[in-house]
């Protein structure tokens, strides 16, 4: 089935400069840079060396904004199939947030004209969260996410999509591996001793594990490569969440986590296997640890603005400091602050 004038247009207006080339970068699609975010020093007392991966400089403040631009990369494949004729129909898309993600999706869709996000919410969200994601074209639903795990199947039938796409499950969208591989090379080309990273849905730990191991087990580096592959191999990834349903970091917190990869002994392979850290690991970040974060980041000399999700692995730093070496190099991965309608 041909496609329509409008849909000829937006596939011309998807442009995707590389899939994986360092000076032909694809995102952020209105400038294209690689690296897309800075990454700079910060002062944090009683370690020398510190630094921050800076996520908030994304169009909608996080690095959501990157897993919202893979979904325009999905549909211009979509688009390409029902030019061809293998689909008759544009999928519409569901997922199950607690704002970010939608936010940064829904910008997207909205600025090319594509079917507009189905959303899944928890019935206790901010209601300025769920103004913004209205405002911004989101079709919104709600459910006590608390109950039980949903299915894809379950996910698609509480947003009234049922021949539609579960973003939140569907694996051949490739989460684990695409949504953040231009961030993973960022943050592993620093080459850190220690990388602390928010872990909410684990798509971003995933994605960073899966491409160290990547880099450690080819011979021949992926072209976006530039970091030290003997430094990568002893370098310890960890995960910050919150165990908390009343915690500030409230984009890090979830009662279930059924399409996650991540379990104990999926991270135990990739440590006896040589591709992290064996310190690699995710842990629960208190609440003391998370207000003292936001604290050294308001006293920073350059203005960054987060929020407490964002800030949890410099949280979980401060909650190891006692036994973590202190003239190492640390990365923190900062995923930013959402900018609500």
């Amino acid at each position: 089935m041909a496609l329509t004038e409008h849909e000829q247009h937006i596939l011309d207006s998807i442009v995707i400069a590389s899939d994986n080339d360092p000076r032909n970068p694809e995102f952020p699609a209105d400038n294209p840079k690689f690296p897309a975010s800075e990454t700079y020093q910060i002062t944090v007392p009683g370690f020398e060396n510190v630094w921050l991966k800076d996520e908030g400089t994304n169009p909608t403040g996080t690095h959501k904004d990157r897993m919202a631009w893979e979904i325009i990369v999905s549909y211009r494949q979509y688009l390409l199939s029902k030019k061809k004729g293998i689909i008759t129909e544009l999928p519409t898309m569901s997922l199950i947030s607690s704002g970010s993600a939608a936010l940064a999706i829904q910008t997207q869709l909205k600025r090319y004209g594509l079917p507009p996000l189905r959303v899944l919410l928890d019935y206790s969200i901010d209601t300025h969260i769920v103004q913004s994601l209205d405002a911004i074209g989101c079709v919104t639903f709600f459910t006590d996410l608390s109950k039980k795990p949903l299915s894809s199947e379950e996910i698609l039938s509480l947003t009234n999509n049922i021949a539609g796409i579960d973003i939140t499950s569907d694996e051949t969208l490739d989460p684990d591996t695409r949504f953040y591989d231009w961030l993973a090379y960022e943050i592993i080309n620093s080459s850190p001793d220690y990388c602390f990273i928010p872990f909410g849905t684990g798509a971003l730990y995933e994605n960073i594990l899966n491409v160290s191991k990547k880099e450690i087990a080819v011979s021949k580096h992926d072209p976006r490569f530039d970091g030290d592959v003997a430094r990568l191999m002893n370098c310890n990834f960890l995960g910050a969440t919150t165990n908390n349903p009343h915690s500030t970091a409230t984009k890090l917190y979830s009662p279930h986590l059924p399409f996650s990869h991540y379990n104990e002994k999926w991270l135990q392979t990739y440590k006896d296997r040589g591709f992290c850290g064996k310190e690699s690991n995710v842990y629960a970040v208190g609440e003391t640890f998370i207000k003292k974060a936001q604290e050294i980041i308001a006293g920073q000399e350059r203005i960054i603005k987060v929020e407490p999700s964002a800030v949890a692995g410099l949280a979980l730093m401060l909650q190891m400091q006692d036994q973590l070496p202190r003239d190492t190099k640390m990365l923190i991965v900062s995923t930013g602050c959402t900018k609500l309608i």
